[in-house]
C-alpha cells in the first residue's frame, strides 16, 4: 500500500510538471520523465531481485523500440537542442509601442502585454472581447503598428469571427493591409523577431527566416504584418 501511494502521488507530480511546461518544451521533458522512470524501474528491479523481468521485455519489445525509438529522439532532443544561438524556448518577439507579443515558435501560439497606455500592465490572455476592441481603437488612434500587431493577435486567437463586432474597421484592415511595417529594425529587434541570440552565421538568420515564413507567411493563415517585420528583420541582419 505505501508503494502504491508513492507511485500515484509521483504520477500526480510529475503530471502538473509536464503540464506547466511551455509547449515547444514537452517532448524534452516527457523524454527525461520517461529515463527517470525507466531508471526508477531498473533500481526497483534489482532490489527486489526481478531484473531478469526487464531483459525479457526488453527482448519482446526490441522489434518496436528500434523503429521508434531514433524519431523520439530526434523529435525530442532535437528540440532541446535547437542550435546554439537559438533563444530557449524557441521564441520570437516583437514589440510596438503599446504592445510586446511573444510568438511560440512551435505551437504557433502568440501571447502578449500592454505596455502603454490605460490598459498598461493588462496581459491580453486576461482581456474581454469589449476590452480587446476598446484597445484596438485606442491603438489604431495612437501607433499604427501597435494596430496591425492587435489584429494579427486576434485573427490568430479568434480567427476571423472579431471582426464582425469590429464597427470602426476600414475595408483596407479587414482585407489584412499592405503587410508593411513601419519604422526601421535595429539589430536587437532583429535578433527578436527571428528569435536569435547576436553572433549568429549568415545560414542561420537564413534558416530562422525560412523557418517562420514557413509557418507565419499569409499563405499558411499568418499575417501579411507579422511577414513584413520577419523579412524585414531577416534584410537587417544580413544588410
Amino acid at each position: 500500500m505505501p508503494l502504491t501511494l508513492v507511485v500515484i502521488v509521483v504520477a500526480v507530480v510529475a503530471w502538473v510538471w509536464l503540464r506547466n511546461q511551455p509547449a515547444s518544451q514537452r517532448n524534452a521533458a516527457i523524454l527525461k520523465l520517461a529515463l527517470l522512470v525507466g531508471i526508477g524501474i531498473v533500481v526497483l528491479l534489482a532490489v527486489t531481485g526481478r531484473l531478469h523481468f526487464l531483459f525479457a521485455g526488453l527482448a519482446f519489445l526490441y522489434p518496436l523500440l528500434r523503429r521508434l525509438l531514433p524519431s523520439l529522439l530526434r523529435g525530442g532532443i532535437g528540440g532541446v537542442a535547437g542550435g546554439a544561438n537559438a533563444k530557449p524556448g524557441n521564441q520570437s518577439h516583437v514589440s510596438s509601442d503599446i504592445l510586446d507579443m511573444t510568438l511560440d515558435h512551435d505551437s504557433g501560439a502568440m501571447s502578449g502585454k500592454v505596455i502603454k497606455g490605460p490598459m498598461e500592465g493588462r496581459e491580453l490572455a486576461d482581456l474581454s472581447e469589449s476590452e480587446f476592441l476598446e484597445l484596438l481603437r485606442y491603438c489604431r488612434a495612437q501607433d499604427e503598428d501597435s494596430a496591425r500587431l492587435l489584429e494579427t493577435y486576434l485573427d490568430r486567437r479568434f480567427g476571423d469571427s472579431w471582426q464582425a463586432d469590429d464597427e470602426a474597421a476600414s475595408e483596407d484592415t479587414q482585407a489584412g493591409g499592405n503587410g508593411s511595417a513601419g519604422g526601421p529594425l535595429t539589430e536587437s529587434e532583429a535578433l527578436d523577431i527571428l528569435g536569435l541570440e547576436p553572433g549568429v552565421s549568415r545560414d542561420e538568420i537564413i534558416k530562422a527566416h525560412r523557418r517562420m515564413m514557413q509557418k507565419l507567411h499569409p499563405d499558411h493563415g499568418g499575417s501579411n504584418y507579422l511577414a513584413a517585420r520577419i523579412n524585414e528583420a531577416k534584410e537587417c541582419l544580413l544588410g
